[in-house]
């Protein structure tokens, strides 16, 4: 069975393909592949229509994508990972199984899971893993709330980097995780939804991967 994981943009890529190699000893392209979109979006009215062309977000086309996963031939489990960002966490993966329910056609493996508040939420919770990837990283920026807490992550995190918010764009982004990600504690994750994450990768790989 092959993974295919599902993130709202490239930003996204090296934390999970981090994750995928390092923790489990995936291989990309050989056990899964990661499909990056521009933005979260938003889930369509009607599940069973055709999307917006012009709407490229994980939202907006995880309707489709999932029933297209599904007439494929062969197996695949398909991984959905998507920012909290202000929603309600229930109420958003409420959501998210009401669309995998509701489509005629899906894969048999679907594992929908939630970061709270974005994927930097994973980095600003290990601060060891910042300071380790950015040595003059202003520590102080980052450790004041619980971990997953709905602070802003990716504004603090780039204060904590010395970089105006306002300045900064995909690619920063990009450049954190890349540089972050290779130093992220996977075995005692500082985050809640990192965690949940990995645990549900976890019984992916133990009960249908292999």
């Amino acid at each position: 069975m092959f993974m295919e994981v599902l993130v709202e943009g490239g930003a996204d890529v090296p934390a999970v393909r981090e994750i995928l190699e390092r923790r489990f000893n995936l291989r990309e392209n050989i056990n899964f592949r990661i499909h990056p979109h521009r933005g979260k979006g938003k889930l369509p009215e009607n599940v069973l229509s055709k999307p917006n062309p012009r709407n490229r977000g994980l939202l907006d086309q995880l309707p489709a994508k999932l029933r297209g996963f599904g007439k494929l031939p062969g197996s695949c489990c398909v991984v959905v990972l998507v920012d909290a960002d202000d929603d309600n966490c229930i109420d958003l993966k409420s959501n998210l199984i009401d669309v995998y329910r509701n489509i005629e056609s899906k894969p048999s493996c679907v594992l929908f899971r939630i970061a709270v508040e974005e994927t930097e939420s994973w980095f600003i919770a290990d601060s060891f893993a910042v300071k380790s990837a950015y040595p003059k990283a202003d520590l102080n920026k980052i450790m004041r709330a619980p971990p997953d807490s709905i602070i802003g992550a990716w504004e603090n995190l780039a204060k904590a980097l010395g970089r105006k918010p306002e300045d900064c764009i995909g690619a920063d982004k990009f450049e954190w995780a890349t540089r972050i990600s290779p130093y992220l504690d996977l075995n005692n994750p500082k985050s809640p939804s990192l965690n949940a994450f990995l645990l549900g990768i976890n019984d992916i790989v133990l009960n249908i991967l292999r």
